[in-house]
């Protein structure tokens, strides 16, 4: 069965006799729409089509792609694309799909509108939940974890990288470190001036980077942590599970899914998972993380840092 007959089969509750199943005849029109979306990788742009549709279900379903592309603001080619990257091989194929549930929603519910947008929100909890699972499951053997934190505990100075979308992630992990460590330095611009800050922290004794690299995949995230292995510097790489030519070029990699059910990414993985590399680090050295973390509560007490 093709991607696109999977798609369909699923949302529609097709058996292979062509019939629908009587236990998915009853599965609510929300259920049906949002399993069309269910594990894809979307961009922001297309889950703007995704959510038109959810909004306008008894409505959109009924348009044609020229109709569509102009409620949401796309181009035609856009809505063909988002149709594609569901499994079908086009708009027409979609549309198919869609109509069915739309006609069961409106003999439905009057509230079919917001019973999808609840459970769509819902949804991303649940897709979020999952992912942190992942995490619990990766870090049943701490080894890993703890062998990585020794080694950026060890790294002075220690480089962390973060580009577009992954800077929140990048600060967030540099903000912390540099609690416990005493020379961390944040990269989040790259081309050139990421490949000087990087020679820079090799020629300071520098020996590892931490990068974070969450979808959409940057190229330039792919040329900095490259420029890094020139360098002799290596490379820790925090990641979704999709992996890519990005995984090829690090060390280490450790992977955390993302939120992607709603418009932009949501990043509770990767963030627990960060914060577990930040414990290791400082387990890795306990003297050296009490001394600093008492030094700083004196000065931000001395200075009133915080109500």
């Amino acid at each position: 069965m093709s991607s696109g007959q999977q798609a369909r089969a699923q949302a529609a509750a097709i058996t292979p006799s062509g019939q629908s199943s009587p236990s998915e005849t009853v599965r609510p029109p929300a259920d049906r729409l949002l399993a069309l979306f269910d594990g894809r990788r979307l961009s922001p742009g297309q889950r703007r089509i995704a959510q038109y549709l959810i909004d306008h279900l008894t409505e959109a379903a009924f348009l044609s792609i020229t109709e569509l592309a102009e409620r949401v603001g796309v181009s035609q080619p856009s809505v063909t694309r988002f149709a594609a990257s569901l499994g079908f091989s086009g708009y027409p194929a979609l549309r198919d799909v869609l109509q069915p549930i739309a006609l069961s929603a409106v003999a439905g519910s009057p509230d079919t509108s917001e019973q999808i947008r609840r459970n769509e929100l819902q949804a991303a909890v649940d897709a979020e939940i999952e992912n942190l699972e992942n995490v619990r499951r990766l870090l049943a053997d701490t080894n890993q974890v703890l062998d990585i934190g020794r080694e950026l505990a060890a790294s002075v100075p220690l480089t962390v990288l973060g580009l577009r979308i992954s800077v929140s992630l990048a600060e967030y992990f540099a903000y912390a470190a540099r609690r416990i460590h005493p020379d961390v330095r944040l990269v989040t611009r790259g081309g050139s001036v990421a490949f000087d800050a990087l020679l820079q922290s090799k020629a300071a004794g520098g020996t590892w980077v931490l990068a974070f690299a969450m979808p959409r995949h940057a190229r330039e995230a792919l040329a900095a942590v490259r420029a890094a292995r020139s360098t002799g510097l290596r490379v820790v790489l925090i990641t979704d599970p999709t992996l890519g030519p990005l995984v090829d070029e690090a060390d280490v990699t450790l992977t955390a899914g993302t939120g992607s059910r709603l418009v932009f990414d949501s990043y509770a993985a990767p963030g627990m998972l960060s914060a577990a590399l930040l414990q290791a680090m400082a387990d890795a050295d306990p003297e050296r993380t009490q001394a600093r973390l008492e030094d700083y509560e004196h000065v931000a007490d001395q200075h009133g840092f915080f109500l």
